[in-house]
């Protein structure tokens, strides 16, 4: 009995907490090796979403936003990739993926399963961001900001380098 009444009251917490996350953050998302992460677990923290790609000029940017990511994830930090074949430049599969970002730039930070982040096939989540901002990735690393709480979302275009002052000046204040 006393196992059933726990059983049922964790039911009851994890429902309680999911329905404390906001729409934007209610997204579980898999990562190109398979672990699972669950935005609502970032609601309180700044993300750094990026549309990647491969084969596309502004591919160096991924030094970048690694360089990012290990300056500022214990500051509560989240970066993360969601590698797309939308503009014709990510012509891998998952694996191959991971593997040249691992390989070529040493990525650690988080690296979502390919999809598409516009047009009417995009992901759920690269769908909200675009109604939210009112702007959908025009290209490859297309980058979006957002604040803790998710009031406050900033689109920047790819040719926006992920460690401008531009995009540092809006994370900074809330990194702890």
């Amino acid at each position: 009995m006393k196992q059933l009444l726990l059983s049922v009251f964790l039911l009851g917490a994890s429902h309680m907490a999911n329905a404390a996350c906001s729409e934007l953050y209610n997204h579980q998302l898999v990562t190109l090796q398979g672990d699972k992460i669950n935005l609502c677990d970032y609601q309180d923290k700044p993300i750094l979403v990026v549309n990647t790609a491969s084969k596309c000029g502004f591919t160096p940017q991924f030094d970048a936003l690694e360089g990012l990511y290990s300056k500022y994830k214990d500051k509560g930090l989240l970066v993360v990739g969601f590698p797309s074949n939308d503009f014709r430049q990510e012509p891998g599969n998952d694996k191959q993926i991971g593997d040249f970002c691992k390989l070529t730039y040493a990525v650690k930070f988080p690296m979502i399963t390919k999809s598409s982040v516009s047009g009417p096939n995009a992901n759920p989540f690269y769908k909200q961001l675009s109604a939210k901002t009112g702007q959908a990735p025009m290209w490859n690393f297309y980058k979006y900001v957002i604040l803790p709480g998710g009031k406050d979302i900033y689109a920047y275009s790819s040719d926006v380098k992920p460690d401008s002052a531009e995009i540092l000046d809006r994370l900074k204040p809330s990194l702890k």
